[in-house]
């Protein structure tokens, strides 16, 4: 099976979002051929270069999310109005949001919308087919143009009716980048038009060339978010000062691309409920949707956990990035309740700061612990010895991942906010009992192996710890369950089978239509299904439908095979 796997901000480069994950997924899938299509997010990471790339890498296409040099293409008439048309419509898809109540109503209104969006989109990607680019029209005063009469357009949102000039110029520019994908020459029949599927490795901009394969050439899409783009977005916009109007149009174009994946996506996965939950929101299928847990390489860890007794049973862990969202005064104000129900107990904090933020923080636990816990001496000539250290993986007392974990009976999580914490299922791998708050997929990943307790509640949490601690006969039971709990569900091993066969199954339901030959003239592994050897007609859904790679006489036409000529991994257009 010949798969076209996209990337945004990521793999192939050295440094980037989910790029172990992909690099697993296309090591272990080694009977598959891939072809990487990847956007970059800056010019640092394109000077950090690429990983090494395994033999079944047969391609690699990058081209810049960051920049990109004006096309120099000029429109004639006909396109100009084109362009005025579905940018024009694309903008008033923006403007006109169902939350504002100025949305068509009755049962197919959000349906009617979606469509606005989409047929905009896909509008403008053929005008960029057959122009040779958007970059300079997307720039012109035409787009802002446009964005204005909708944004001044009755039924508008409120925001976006008070946006001014220097929004309007904002929005545009973003929405430039954003569509930057759509002036790519990747759609052709020897690009993303000859795999047998499309795997996005995550949603938004990654999707998008995904989307126009889909378009252009029928290629089946696959979706894969481990955590949503839009739920980042709306993160992010919250934290900067951008004008209501900006924050309003760019969350609507970001929501309607989302919605749009979704809809035309063969299949979505997740891999967590909490994204699940997103996912549903933005109207995702339920029925396209599938749980596949992240895939973490447990055999570091497997020394630890299968010697759970060296543990010191007095000993809390904390393992993670030292950040004000891991809430660690919460944990320090726990153990000072620890510290008097169980005097021996010590707490060890093993982690880095990354920032300036960070930096402070650290520095704020450190002057909370030494308040909080004076240095303690056992006699009146001993050293005195604080029970909570900061210390970072790589030092003289923990000098890999795993005897960190190993240090201690008992791993805590403190955070107010989390994702899929990848700390807990380490902690799970190495057969330690857990203690965690109550945030982001932490109850899916512990299931009923570990204590969870509501976050920003020392007291909850510090009951929990010491309930661990008196009882070591539970500590080992709730660590042995976690640790065959993580090792079913949580390996790359259990990644790699569940993605192996949903691209059975995503290409097993999607009917192809044209022949693809590899460099021998032999059909491509997949291109051609089985049914299409079998004399006769088949259907889908009462209408005739011949698969693609079916022979000429089923369909009464010929069409021509396309040749299918490998670039080989290190060229690309960039």
């Amino acid at each position: 099976m010949r798969i076209g796997l996209l990337t945004e901000g990521g793999y192939p480069y050295v440094s980037g979002d989910a790029r172990l994950w992909c690099d697993r997924l296309v090591r272990g899938l080694g009977g598959h051929e891939f072809d990487i299509y990847a956007l970059s997010r800056s010019e640092r990471q394109e000077d950090e270069g690429w990983i090494e790339l395994p033999p079944q890498v047969s391609r690699v296409r990058t081209a810049p999310l960051w920049t990109a040099e004006d096309d120099g293409v000029a429109y004639g008439r006909r396109a100009r109005r084109r362009f005025a048309e579905c940018f024009g419509e694309l903008a008033a898809a923006l403007c006109t949001g169902p939350d504002t109540g100025n949305a068509p109503d009755g049962p197919d209104a959000s349906t009617t919308e979606a469509d606005r969006f989409g047929n905009a989109l896909y509008g403008l990607a053929e005008l960029a087919r057959d122009e040779g680019g958007l970059v300079g029209a997307l720039r012109s005063e035409a787009a802002v143009s446009a964005l204005e009469r909708a944004c001044r357009a009755p039924g508008a949102l409120g925001a976006a009716r008070e946006a001014r000039v220097p929004e309007l110029l904002t929005v545009a520019a973003q929405l430039e980048r954003a569509l930057r994908p759509l002036s790519l020459d990747w759609y052709e029949d020897d690009g993303l038009g000859s795999v047998d599927l499309c795997h996005a490795a995550a949603g938004g901009p990654a999707a998008l060339p995904g989307l126009l394969a889909r378009h252009f050439s029928g290629v089946p899409l696959l979706v894969t978010e481990y955590g949503v783009p839009l739920r980042a977005h709306y993160l992010a916009s919250g934290a900067d000062d951008s004008a209501p109007a900006v924050r309003a149009l760019l969350a609507a174009f970001h929501g309607g691309l989302a919605s749009e994946v979704y809809r035309r996506a063969t299949l979505v996965t997740h891999g967590n409920t909490h994204t699940r939950r997103w996912q549903e929101r933005c109207g995702a299928d339920r029925e396209k949707l599938r749980t596949v847990y992240p895939g973490m390489d447990a055999s570091h860890f497997a020394e630890v956990g299968e010697s759970p007794g060296t543990a010191d049973p007095d000993t809390l862990i904390w393992v993670g990035r030292i950040e004000p969202a891991k809430d660690l005064v919460s944990l320090l104000h726990a153990f000072a309740e620890i510290r008097k129900e169980q005097p021996k107990t010590r707490l060890r904090v093993i982690g880095a700061a990354t920032g300036a933020e960070s930096e402070a923080y650290l520095g704020h636990c450190r002057a909370l612990a030494a308040q909080l816990f004076p240095d303690e001496a056992e006699g009146i000539h001993a050293v005195g010895d604080n029970p909570v250290s900061f210390e970072e993986i790589g030092g003289p007392d923990a000098p890999t991942l795993a005897e960190a974990y190993a240090a201690g009976g008992i791993v805590v999580l403190s955070s107010v906010v989390e994702g899929f914490p990848i700390s807990l299922v380490e902690a799970m791998f190495c057969g330690r009992a857990t203690v965690s708050t109550d945030v982001g997929a932490v109850v899916e990943i512990v299931g009923g192996t570990g204590l969870v307790v509501p976050p920003r509640n020392p007291k909850a949490l510090a009951e929990a710890c010491v309930a661990l601690l008196q009882d070591p006969e539970r500590r080992e039971r709730l660590g042995a369950a976690a640790r065959a709990r993580a090792l079913e569900l949580f390996t790359v091993e259990q990644n790699i089978a569940a993605f192996h066969g949903i691209y059975l199954e995503v290409v097993s339901r999607s009917p192809v239509d044209k022949v693809v030959l590899d460099g021998t003239g032999e059909p491509l592994p997949f291109a051609v299904p089985a049914e299409a050897h079998v004399a006769g007609r088949w259907t889908r859904g009462g209408i005739g439908v011949v698969a693609r790679g079916g022979p000429s006489w089923a369909t009464g036409r010929a069409s021509a095979p396309v040749q299918a000529t490998p670039v080989p991994a290190g060229e690309g257009a960039r």
